[in-house]
């Protein structure tokens, strides 16, 4: 599979302070309402040097193909590596493979790999790869990744990878019992209790449409939590048909005044650290192993996450075999109570809430959700590509690669724009809807780009808000969005303190892409301000995280 460098950009990006004039907005300091932002960012706009581009250069030979959005393998580390003649590949959830506490499987993966165990006199040995439940049908349905074995969350993606044609079988139903839940905080509980009695998917949706909590979930198509959750909202919208009309209708209507979906679980802990959101979805291990969530009451919701083991049609006979051995290994005395210690096993007595759905009907699901996640509003959208002179090179070409690559997961319903800075802003790609025409001349543009000069990320900034609001008074329902990629500093124009009251009186959210850069501070005050997200990206993994940025919120 072909390594994929660079990553794109998106909008919106924030770093240290450059050139100041005027009142100065700092942490703290009341927004502008919006009308004095509009007032203010037409003002500083008369100081900022900005072209656009006459004639947009249209590719019309571009074809988006979602199966290239996908990084090297190799993106989704090794945790424990054997070395036995016959050695199995084991795709592990994240919360099995990770650093402690969350390293269980990895702990069991390397006593196992010391234990001297043979099938037909060769020795035996097992390796971890830490990746999502997600990630790993995404990658099996693409081609791209053929491990001998797979323990996700719950059984939900291997009924999905029955439903995509992959010769599965499941040889254990629980190696570590879990279950996923809602997390209410514990003031907001007793209301809630006395309100609207029992703590259930569909009465938590009631009292979020009522306004009394704010409710916030994961990624669908990477979270195991995010798409159980997902699944137990549409069977609380609709129990006898959780794919109808009625359900997906029902879901329009949340999302209209929900929080944004998560990109991942540390959102989440940051918003509700922030008081932003009352309650939220997450797996029960996660909670017990995150103090700062003690003030907050679970419940279990949804289907179990029990991590069921599954071998797959191109394994060998010894494969199975020794994957049959390392099962047997996992389920022993002494193992179950190092699970129990790194937080599993708890709630054994939770059923769960199975809906009948099939794999089919899971893969259906996320379509529902990847359709209606912004409540039936159209997303209006500009990309902002920091082109200055240290992008010169490999990492230009990589965000171009990713660029490109990443906007197959843009919808045709959704208005995007192309913007490009270096010590001036370039207007590439003026906002249209993201039709056939409208990607021809994004990918023209895109591969057009070059690097030279300084880093004037917040005049480029003010420019995307600027084309931004023009085209909401066209497309007055869209929502408005702003994706930045930048690899350093801001050193032209106006600084952050200079632009941060507009960005917040605007309500407009920039998230933002730190690539090959550490010092985020200031990316992360930016896209605080309207509660996005920043993520840190490398060369290797910068296409997955882009494509997952572009599944959550386009």
């Amino acid at each position: 599979m072909k390594k994929k460098f660079v990553g794109v950009f998106l909008a919106a990006v924030m770093l240290l302070s450059g050139c100041s004039t005027g009142d100065v907005y700092t942490e703290g300091t009341p927004t502008m309402s919006e009308a004095d932002a509009k007032t203010e960012m037409a003002s500083l706009l008369k100081k900022v040097d900005v072209s656009t581009t006459a004639n947009p250069t249209m590719d019309i030979y571009f074809d988006a193909d979602e199966s290239v959005a996908l990084a090297d393998l190799d993106t989704f580390p090794i945790t424990e590596d054997g070395n036995g003649q016959i050695d199995i590949e084991i795709a592990a959830a994240t919360e099995l493979s990770a650093d402690a506490p969350d390293d269980w499987l990895n702990v069991v993966a390397k006593n196992f790999n010391r234990e001297g165990y043979t099938v037909g006199g060769k020795s035996v040995s097992v390796s971890v790869r830490k990746i999502t439940s997600g990630e790993v049908v995404t990658y099996i349905n693409a081609g791209a990744y053929e491990p001998e074995v797979f323990i996700p969350s719950n059984y939900a993606w291997g009924k999905m990878l029955e439903a995509s044609g992959v010769g599965i079988e499941k040889i254990e139903d629980r190696i570590a019992g879990n279950t996923a839940g809602l997390l209410i905080k514990q003031d907001v509980y007793q209301d809630f209790v006395s309100k609207y009695g029992e703590a259930t998917m569909a009465n938590v949706l009631t009292a979020a449409n009522a306004g009394d909590l704010k409710f916030a979930y994961t990624n669908p198509y990477t979270s195991s939590t995010g798409l159980n959750i997902l699944c137990a909202m549409l069977t609380s919208f609709d129990a006898n048909d959780p794919l109808s009309d009625t359900a997906s209708n029902a879901l329009i209507e949340y999302q209209k005044t929900a929080p944004p979906v998560a990109y991942n679980t540390a959102v989440l802990r940051n918003s509700a650290k922030k008081g932003l959101i009352s309650a939220m979805c997450m797996e029960e291990q996660a909670y017990i192993n995150t103090p700062e969530l003690k003030n907050y009451e679970y419940i279990p919701a949804g289907i179990r996450h029990d991590h069921p083991v599954y071998v797959f049609d191109w394994d060998t006979a010894d494969e199975k075999e020794a994957a049959q051995m390392f099962v047997d290994y996992c389920k022993n005395a002494d193992n179950q109570k190092l699970a129990t210690e790194k937080g599993f096993n708890r709630h054994d007595d939770y059923i769960g809430q199975d809906t009948g759905m099939t794999g089919t009907d899971y893969l259906a699901a996320q379509s529902i959700w990847k359709q209606n996640k912004n409540g039936g509003r159209p997303v209006v959208a500009v990309f902002i590509a920091d082109v200055s002179g240290s992008m010169d090179g490999q990492p230009l070409n990589a965000l171009k690669e990713s660029l490109l690559a990443s906007s197959a997961y843009i919808g045709s319903e959704h208005y995007i724009g192309l913007v490009s800075y270096s010590n001036n802003v370039k207007v590439n790609l003026p906002i249209g809807e993201f039709n056939d025409e409208q990607r021809a001349y994004f990918a023209g543009e895109v591969k057009g780009l070059s690097a030279s000069g300084a880093t004037a990320t917040y005049d480029a900034i003010l420019v995307g808000m600027n084309m931004i609001e023009e085209k909401l008074a066209e497309v007055p329902d869209g929502k408005p969005m702003i994706f930045v990629l930048t690899d350093g500093d801001q050193n032209e124009g106006f600084s952050l303190n200079r632009i941060s009251g507009i960005v917040g009186g605007l309500h407009i959210p920039v998230y933002s892409i730190a690539y090959n850069y550490k010092n985020t501070g200031d990316l992360e005050k930016l896209s605080g301000i309207n509660e996005a997200a920043t993520i840190k990206a490398g060369s290797d993994d910068i296409v997955n995280q882009l494509r997952n940025l572009f599944n959550v919120n386009l």
